[in-house]
């Protein structure tokens, strides 16, 4: 039985390979099969490696740690299934694990994996016609990438409807598929016309670009010149295409072009962009009567469209030869086995003479026949989805909104795709074009009463209660439990790789969800939600997201006469302008919670306070001031009993000892720390409803070891780094485990073997590329001699 990545085998849950989408995500399961195996290390691996092989032989223990690299292009099959059985597997999942490192290596060969620099959406099956377009967008590309001293940029332009998201894809996919821009493809849809939703942030666009380019999100610069900057050099001297959808205008796009010549920008907009430097462009006119005919018997049948010529030409006609009006007509049709085309354009003859923003062109009438034709049901979610805040829906989300059963839910979207009406770019995932959320919120707008205020609120309280599960999931800290019920089963988590991935795909929905709360007084969601957030905007680098959100927080607060929680919310904007670098900002938040948790006499929530305050001290090195007031805290927690919150004291003050160079004393507070984590961890043990701050805990113990390590202690420091070790592949904090790779490589040394040394250079070096970290990962290849 396969969950989340996991299958169980004996009882026991051992990563499934069979949910492995690409070579990639393979050697991650490689990597957390050895971690359930104990992480014996690769020395160990390779003498049980080399005997379990077809022909036995000795292996190096270099050769063991190359398969477990993130970067690999391919791995042998052989060797895959001896590591598998030396991990302690039968036959039978070796076997297993043998056919699915086959099938990712022919899916990497051919392109079927849809890995992370794979970004493109899918071509559509029903594509139609423009061969000329088609042609003059390939021949505008050099026939070698490097035979232009410049970054080649297209842009197709052309009014809502006209089908130019799907030329710009047909064209990238063709471009990839005769061999030309494999390595690297990234998509966005910038939102330039959105009635909804601004424009997309270029800033956060680069943020998700450098994600996606290896980036850990930790080193993801702030300022929009930073990320661009990063992202011209991540992108030097590389073969990439970049689908920039749906532009609003040049300003937007700026900072996402590359500079390499070898990369190629298509860009779509409904505006001209006649400003952007260096870029061809492609005006997009409607269809001609043959193109819209064909797409008619693509979507109908041909024999349809071949029975009533005259009528299909009607139809054309009346859709103004605009292919989303003639995809809509003809999905009408197609579920109208008794209609004839005559009786299709009859239906459109009759339609309302007004228009929605298409220009000269009216589409309301093609609107207006596809909803009449929906079943009430249907018509009903599209109404609501008119009214979702996000920017794509899933099942859950859906079904929580229009309060169905999922499975009723899912029904009708399917429905709402086949009818043309929502697409597809990302599975699981459902959008409006954002004509058709336009039409959908004015039919949601027409009908009386308030079940659409109703339909956003249900859908606030879900995504509150799974934001909750999914922090929980994480070790977000001092995590308040929704205060409003959600009539629909949230999102639930088995691990903590699984919450932070639903974190990513969510969050611009989490912040719109937010916003419509705002609007429609829900003060308890905003606040809380803010809050559920807090911990994955710092691991993600969302940080003005979070400010934003923890201000609309403060306001939801001083709306609902809550002056505790108005100082816990002005606490977390105070975190999140002191992670920006806001200082002064911060630092009146900060008095600001101060001063009404004084008039509280809440002395349990001023602990936490104080550690933040001490932390801008920290980072000021004003050291005397932090100390001052980490004693503060400590004295706090002390008298509140809060033991987590005493444990993050004593670690804040062993690092600002160890800063100093007074290494008994950052032992002493240390080792105390440690008392309390274990005994936190305890009393999580005992209480399945509290969470464990398992991050920090890694976070000691590498402390603890760099003490050691200092006084020359080297096997003590060994050991404490190999306990660290062991928890950061449990958390998957990839950043934090190959610095504690490294460290614990340099302690090897120090104890004097040479080849464990070696071994975990060679991983720490492994996941430094990985990572994108060139700088580390330089520093590395000295240790290891340069190689």
């Amino acid at each position: 039985m396969s969950r989340g990545g996991w299958s169980v085998l004996g009882g026991q849950a051992v990563p499934d390979p069979d949910e492995a989408y690409d070579l990639a995500e393979f050697i991650d399961a490689l990597g957390r099969l050895r971690s359930w195996a104990g992480a014996p290390s690769y020395r160990e691996l390779a003498r049980s490696v080399g005997r379990l092989l077809p022909v036995p032989q000795p292996v190096a223990a270099s050769t063991v740690v190359d398969a477990f690299k993130p970067n690999r292009r391919r791995l042998d099959f052989d060797l895959v299934v001896a590591i598998v059985r030396a991990l302690g597997l039968s036959d039978d999942e070796a076997d297993r694990w043998r056919r699915a490192c086959v099938r990712v290596h022919g899916e990497a060969r051919t392109g079927g994996a849809d890995a992370v620099l794979r970004h493109l959406p899918a071509d559509l099956a029903t594509f139609t016609g423009r061969a000329r377009e088609v042609d003059a967008l390939v021949a505008a590309v050099p026939d070698t990438a490097g035979g232009t001293p410049t970054v080649v940029i297209s842009a197709i332009e052309g009014m809502g409807g006209v089908g130019k998201t799907t030329l710009a894809v047909h064209v990238a996919r063709r471009l990839v598929a005769a061999g030309r821009y494999t390595g690297i493809q990234l998509y966005a849809n910038l939102r330039g016309f959105d009635p909804d939703h601004p424009p997309g942030d270029p800033a956060e666009l680069l943020g998700g670009f450098l994600r996606r380019l290896g980036v850990p999100a930790k080193q993801v610069p702030d300022g929009l010149d930073e990320r661009a900057a990063m992202y011209r050099d991540r992108m030097s001297d590389r073969d990439a295409l970049v689908l920039l959808d749906n532009a609003a205008d040049e300003r937007q796009i700026r900072a996402l072009i590359p500079a390499s010549p070898r990369c190629l920008v298509l860009v779509t907009s409904r505006r001209s962009l006649t400003a952007l430097d260096g870029a061809a462009l492609f005006p997009l006119d409607v269809f001609s009567r043959d193109e819209g005919t064909e797409l008619l018997a693509r979507i109908t049948g041909a024999e349809r469209v071949a029975a009533e010529p005259t009528a299909a030409g009607e139809v054309v006609e009346l859709c103004g030869h605009l292919p989303l009006a003639v995809a809509l007509a003809a999905g009408r049709l197609r579920s109208r086995p008794a209609w004839s085309m005559a009786d299709l354009a009859h239906a459109l003859r009759g339609g309302a003479p007004d228009a929605i923003g298409s220009g000269r062109r009216t589409l309301r009438p093609v609107f207006d026949l596809s909803y009449r034709g929906l079943p009430g049901p249907a018509q009903r979610v599209l109404r609501l989805l008119g009214r979702h805040p996000g920017v794509d829906y899933t099942v859950p989300a859906v079904a929580a909104l229009a309060d169905l059963p999922e499975q009723d839910a899912e029904a009708l979207l399917e429905l709402l795709q086949d009818e043309h009406l929502l697409q597809q770019k990302t599975y699981g995932r459902y959008e409006l074009h954002d004509l058709l959320r336009s039409y959908a919120a004015e039919a949601a707008a027409r009908e009386p009463g308030t079940e659409g205020d109703a339909a956003v609120e249900r859908l606030a309280r879900w995504f509150l209660h799974s934001a909750y599960n999914a922090a929980k999931a994480v070790d977000t800290p001092d995590l308040p439990f929704p205060t409003t019920p959600s009539e629909h089963g949230p999102a639930t988590f088995d691990s903590y790789d699984e919450a932070l991935t639903w974190f990513d795909r969510e969050w611009d929905n989490l912040t719109a969800v937010q916003l419509a709360a705002r609007d429609l007084g829900l003060h308890d969601i905003v606040w809380q939600l803010a809050v559920a957030r807090k911990f994955v905007a710092a691991l993600r680098n969302h940080l003005r997201d979070s400010a934003t959100g923890h201000e609309l927080a403060v306001e939801a607060a001083r709306a609902l006469g809550d002056r505790a929680v108005e100082a816990r919310v002005t606490g977390g904007l105070g975190l999140a302008y002191r992670m920006l670098g806001r200082l002064e900002d911060a630092e009146r938040c900060y008095g600001a919670a101060s001063a009404i948790l004084r008039e509280l006499g809440d002395w349990v929530r001023m602990g936490p306070l104080l550690l933040n305050i001490a932390g801008v001290h920290q980072f000021r090195e004003d050291y005397p001031k932090a100390l001052a007031v980490y004693e503060e805290s400590l004295e706090v927690f002390e008298k509140s009993g809060a033991i987590g919150g005493r444990a993050t004291a004593r670690l804040s003050l062993g690092a600002v000892h160890q800063t100093l160079g007074d290494l008994d004393e950052a032992e002493r507070y240390f080792l105390l720390a440690l008392e309390d984590n274990r005994a936190v961890a305890a009393a999580v043990r005992a209480d399945s409803s509290k969470v464990g701050n398992r991050r920090g805990l890694a976070i000691l113990l590498g402390h603890l070891a760099t003490v050691h390590a200092a006084r020359g202690e080297a096997e003590r420091a060994v050991g404490g780094y190999r306990e660290q070790i062991e928890l950061l592949r449990f958390l998957g904090d990839k950043q934090l485990l190959a610095e504690a790779v490294r460290a614990s490589g340099d302690a090897q040394l120090a104890a004097g073997d040479a080849t464990a040394a070696r071994e975990a250079w060679t991983e720490a070096l492994a996941l430094f590329e990985g990572l994108g970290d060139d700088g580390q990962a330089a520093a590395v290849r000295e240790r290891l001699g340069g190689d």
